[in-house]
């Protein structure tokens, strides 16, 4: 038995109209409600506290099992280190007051928390460089860096950095200071809600009008972070979350009570009093708004099937975030609307007025260009696939990987230390590699001589014994840059090649661990899983598209041209922070940001998708006449479409200006994917491919149409 949900006079309201007029009617009490849940939840919030943790273990990688091994035997390679790194132009080797007073300050930090030991440059030959002027101490932690407080790190620090003078230099580096010292944000996002404030007047005209949808958001990301922080202290959430629900939330949270906006100020210029035309807009567009919510919620719960440990907390706490902007949009937007209808009303109504006596046609514009398309669609197709294509090839050669101190900013403690290291000791100092194995002393030799001839290495340690004699380590630091692809061949090379000669040779079997063959790893298995990943997510979209649609091109449309927008944003991301265009430091791309950008761009872009072909849809119904609907949905949703474009791009470019690396990246290609997905896509290919595929757009096997539901997100009138 087949289910439709259209709404008609004769069915009556649907559930999401019934939902307006309740919270039209409770207007007061739905506000009041939302006003006390997001207070109890930030003061909760506030008073738990939060317990952000990263988890970047990777069970079933060399790395992890590397770690597992050197805490199993109590090696001290088990704990992450911070090298505090000493440079001295007269020279660090003398007796004088500079050698007593760098040890006065390591036997201090010897005594502070976290710190499980601390070896002095004077304790090893190999700690100064070669002309003496440049030395570092290693202080071994209690665990990896994520473990360990900040406020620990950030006294190691202080007390560090306290004996800089009289020519000495002091800089601190490793993973636990650059998280101790990480700047915050804040700019990023007040530029990109005020950028989307601007946005929405230049549309409405009014202050009242362009407000609402940002409050709505503004409610929505409040109450999202809260629940974030406090499940924090359940669930394994990476401590850069927040700031990508910001990021998402305010979006995502603009744009779905924008759409249901336009739709509600569109009822009011048709004659509609202000508790119709909410009834009307949420039964329409609050359709689109909720499934194009499920999607995105569908595509970021597909990175759980990714298994990368903390990622899976950033994929549920954005979902609920997304979540939670949708309940705004359908429940907190209508009693807002019916707080300020009468007057919001009165605008509208008095700019409707002026436009129609200066002959303006809403959609005009939009209309004239569909038609354009439509005289032409080939060459207007194959145009915009070639430009895409361009754009999109760059992202074949992308590197994964994670920042390190190389690209921190030129004036913080760990891009100088990372200097320093680099200048004193080679660039590969900053990026050593962890083999290690159950063998003896003898063994351990004859490891250190293969590595050492391996190609790439530009040295190594002595074999380093764990606490209970039965493990050996090896230090191995490589001729390149930890971000470079020659440290990247060498893992592999060591891995592939070089161990397991030395294990056939010596009965003994050794890992290749370390932070950066970990960030290799994690590289390697984002690679390894995406098919799988972006085979959930197209596949359970598709799903969802043919049975609102009806259609089995439409949906397959749809997939290959979002999946060409995302390629295309990845390709911009790759010129801009790969190959170091506009003047960028050149490195890798964050390893998991083409999945969390694909997860979130395919969700808003089937935003889209819905809000245009779903126009479209009701005027095919209504007319049969395919080149008429395609032209009246771009006319209809044109407006609507670029203005809620235009918030999120501000919303995400904005996040460019944070100190973020990793924001940089992630609010570049979604600013960069919903600028191609709305102007290039929505307004020249779709129309250009619905053209094309003629009424075979709606086309549905007999054998399928008796069997999938029919669920309508078009009101259907007369």
């Amino acid at each position: 038995m087949s289910t439709d949900i259209r709404t008609s006079p004769a069915a009556g309201p649907g559930f999401f109209s019934r939902l307006a007029g309740w919270s039209q009617r409770h207007r007061w009490g739905a506000l009041l409600l939302w006003v006390v849940v997001v207070a109890a939840i930030t003061a909760g919030a506030q008073a738990a506290g939060n317990s952000y943790r990263n988890d970047f273990s990777l069970p079933g990688t060399d790395s992890q099992a590397a770690t597992d091994l050197l805490k199993e035997h109590g090696a001290a390679q088990a704990g992450d280190s911070v090298q505090i790194v000493f440079k001295d132009e007269g020279g660090l080797r003398g007796g004088g007051s500079d050698r007593a007073g760098i040890e006065r300050m390591l036997g201090k930090v010897a005594d502070l928390p976290s710190v499980t030991g601390v070896r002095s440059p004077y304790e090893d030959r190999a700690a100064v460089s070669e002309d003496g002027t440049i030395g570092y101490a290693t202080v071994t932690l209690a665990g990896k860096a994520e473990e360990v407080p900040k406020a620990d790190v950030v006294r190691i620090i202080d007390t560090a950095q306290a004996a800089a003078g009289d020519g000495l230099d002091v800089e601190l580096g490793g993973d636990a200071v650059r998280g101790a010292v990480e700047e915050e944000g804040g700019a990023a996002e007040g530029a990109g809600m005020l950028a989307a404030l601007v946005v929405l007047v230049l549309l409405f005209g009014s202050l009242v009008a362009a407000a609402l949808p940002l409050v709505t958001a503004l409610f929505a990301v409040g109450g999202a972070i809260g629940l974030i922080g406090l499940a924090s202290h359940v669930f394994t959430i990476a401590d850069f979350t927040p700031p990508i629900m910001m990021l998402v939330g305010l979006g995502v949270g603009v744009d779905y009570a924008l759409l249901i906006f336009y739709r509600y100020r569109h009822e009011l210029t048709r004659g509609s009093d202000p508790a119709t035309a909410t009834r009307t807009a949420l039964d329409a567009a609050g359709r689109t708004v909720f499934f194009a919510g499920c999607t995105v919620i569908i595509a970021l719960l597909g990175l759980v099937a990714l298994g990368l440990g903390s990622l899976q907390g950033v994929a549920l706490a954005v979902a609920l975030t997304v979540l939670v902007t949708m309940a705004a949009s359908l429940v907190l937007l209508p009693a807002l609307m019916a707080v300020f209808g009468k007057r919001i009303q009165r605008h509208v109504l008095k700019r409707a007025s002026k436009a129609a006596a200066k002959g303006k046609v809403e959609g005009a514009g939009w209309r004239r260009l569909g038609a354009a398309v439509q005289r032409r669609p080939l060459p207007a197709l194959l145009i915009a696939v070639i430009a895409l294509g361009a754009l999109a090839a760059p992202a074949a050669g992308m590197r994964l990987g994670f920042a390190d101190a190389g690209n921190d900013a030129a004036d913080s403690t760990s891009r100088k230390a990372y200097d320093l290291l680099a200048e004193g000791f080679g660039p590969g100092f900053n990026g050593p590699l962890i083999v290690t194995g159950k063998a003896d002393g003898g063994v351990g030799e004859e490891l250190r001589e293969a590595l050492t001839a391996a190609d790439g290495v530009a040295a190594t340690t002595p074999p380093l014994p764990s606490e209970d004699g039965s493990l050996t380590t090896v230090m191995v630091f490589p001729e390149t840059a930890p971000q470079d692809e020659g440290t990247e061949r060498l893992v592999h090379a060591l891995r592939d090649d070089v161990l397991p000669g030395v294990s056939d040779r010596t009965g003994a079997d050794f890992l290749v661990g370390g932070s950066t063959a970990a960030t290799q790893d994690f590289a390697d298995t984002v690679a390894d899983r995406l098919p799988l990943f972006v085979a959930i997510v197209v596949g359970m979209s598709a799903l969802l598209l043919m049975v609102v649609f009806r259609s089995v091109l439409i949906p397959i449309k749809a997939a290959l041209l979002n999946l060409l927008s995302i390629a295309a944003a990845l390709g911009a991301i790759t010129l801009v922070f790969q190959e170091g265009w506009f003047g960028v430091q050149p490195g890798p791309i964050e390893a998991f940001i083409p999945v969390m950008i694909f997860a979130i761009v395919f969700g808003l872009s089937m935003d889209y998708e819905v809000f245009l072909v779903s126009r479209i849809h009701e005027e095919w119904e209504r007319t049969k006449d395919h080149s008429y609907a395609v032209r009246e949905g771009l006319a209809a949703t044109g407006k609507v479409i670029t203005a809620a474009a235009a918030i999120m791009i501000v919303v995400f470019a904005a996040f460019v200006l944070s100190p973020s690396r990793m924001l940089q990246q992630f609010g570049l290609g979604l600013a960069v994917a919903i600028l191609l997905d709305a102007v290039v896509i929505r307004c020249l290919i779709v129309p250009a491919v619905m053209q094309v595929m003629g009424r075979r757009a709606w086309w549905l096997p007999g054998w399928l149409e008796r069997r999938v539901p029919r669920v309508a997100l078009e009101r259907v009138e007369g």
